[in-house]
């Protein structure tokens, strides 16, 4: 959604003002990029959707991700050993996975009754913004492998 990228941008633009940092156009393009993603992605997917259009290093889009998660604009996922994911935190607030532990499919699905439970759920000392919940498991089609 366009207005998730301009709140994001100017989110960032705050971020890296107040951490003296550069506001250079590889950083921003970057933000735009995953902004467009509407999945989970890695750096490596994100480098790739972008090399033809811009010219960022993989390294500066590290650097970025890494800043970007230091904003708040991102949230990484780390799924039973396979490569860090990430995905947009702007216009999502619940993230409810399913991971299969024996192909690595990660599926993202929503469940009101969680969704109430944890939002209900008052922690002392602490105001929560979002969450992620991970259930590890085996998925359909490599049930049917094992059979």
């Amino acid at each position: 959604m366009k207005e998730d990228i301009v709140i994001a941008s100017n989110i960032f633009t705050e971020f890296l003002v107040q951490r003296k940092h550069r506001k250079t156009p590889e950083r921003f393009a970057i933000l735009r990029k995953i902004y467009t993603f509407d999945k989970h992605f890695d750096a490596e997917t994100l480098y790739n959707s972008m090399v033809d259009e811009y010219r960022v290093s993989l390294a500066t889009v590290y650097n970025t991700l890494d800043l970007l998660l230091e904003a708040g604009l991102l949230i990484r996922h780390q799924f039973d050993g396979q490569p860090a994911e990430y995905e947009k935190s702007i216009g999502t607030t619940i993230h409810n996975h399913t991971v299969c532990t024996i192909c690595g499919q990660v599926k993202e699905f929503t469940d009101k009754k969680i969704r109430k439970a944890v939002q209900s759920k008052m922690f002392a000392g602490f105001d929560s913004t979002h969450y992620s919940l991970y259930v590890y498991g085996v998925c359909k089609k490599c049930m049917k492998k094992n059979k």
